[in-house]
């Protein structure tokens, strides 16, 4: 069985899903995967003038009709619908997706964050609930309707990793996606450092001097020998995000792997970096 076999790529018509198209598509090829496309009528977007005039019945039979049509034509170029299937879902955008993608049994999903407002106040979005839920992968992108994604073309990923329990789980998938994709893999580490005002520092291996960095280093090895990963270790020292983000800006990658906590809602996946990475990371989150 493959690590990826089924993709969800959920659309809203715009122009970042149009852009999305051609980068969910080489995603696909990587893992030799199929790409289902889903589309979801939110009756909170219905006007207050349809609300008025006609029934919620009648609106929301109007709604759904014009998303199949939609649905059925859209990148049928891209994505041909023999091939593709599409899905039609109604109700909370965010919900709905992670519903089709758990009851789908799908293995990714990939959808674009947006642009300006949205990445400074990611909390709330869609993509963040999407997160939050999904049962599976999810492969988030910077805003196609202004920035073009990242290609996924000379495979050079990185892979965050902490010292936890869940961090075994995030290194055995990342050692299987390499494998298929045949990526360079490179493993970064934050250290916190005891001062506030302490600069960020980035140490190669040979560079450890700290006994705390020394400690982590080693403590990365032993997980990745319990997975059968061979990697590069890069060390990071300062604020957490800040040290990962600009371990980050120092690679030419085409995208950032990084653990969700299993354990969604306010005690799980809203305390870690997850957002936060998605919303400042300077290429793709693969959130895992």
């Amino acid at each position: 069985m493959s690590l990826i076999e089924k993709v969800l790529f959920p659309v809203d018509f715009s122009p970042s899903s149009v852009g999305m198209a051609a980068y969910v598509q080489r995603a696909a090829a990587m893992f030799g995967a199929s790409v289902s496309l889903v589309h979801v009528v939110d009756p909170s977007s219905y006007s207050g003038l349809e609300l008025y005039t006609r029934s919620p019945f009648e609106i929301a039979d109007e709604h759904l009709s014009i998303g199949r049509e939609r649905l059925a034509s859209f990148l049928t170029a891209e994505f041909p619908a023999e091939r593709c299937p599409r899905i039609l879902a109604e109700g909370d955008a965010a919900t709905e997706i992670a519903r089709v993608a758990r009851e789908g049994k799908f293995d990714l999903i990939v959808m674009p964050t947006h642009a300006g407002y949205f990445r400074q106040m990611l909390l709330g979005s869609t993509t963040a609930k999407v997160l939050d839920s999904a049962p599976c992968p999810v492969l988030t992108s910077r805003h196609a309707q202004t920035i073009a994604p990242h290609p996924i073309e000379h495979r050079e990923w990185l892979c965050a990793v902490g010292i936890s329990p869940n961090s075994t789980r995030l290194l055995r998938f990342a050692k299987q996606a390499v494998e298929v994709t045949h990526a360079r893999l490179t493993l970064i580490h934050a250290v916190q450092s005891a001062g506030a005002s302490t600069p960020v520092q980035l140490d190669l291996e040979e560079q450890l001097q700290s006994a705390e960095r020394q400690a982590a280093h080693e403590r990365i090895l032993e997980l990745e020998r319990s997975v059968g990963l061979d990697a590069p270790v890069r060390i990071a020292v300062g604020k957490v995000k800040e040290a990962l983000l600009q371990a980050a800006g120092q690679s030419n990658a085409d995208a950032l792997m990084i653990g969700r906590n299993p354990r969604p809602g306010a005690t799980g996946r809203l305390r870690d970096l997850t957002y936060a990475m998605v919303r400042d990371s300077p290429f793709p989150v693969l959130s895992i």
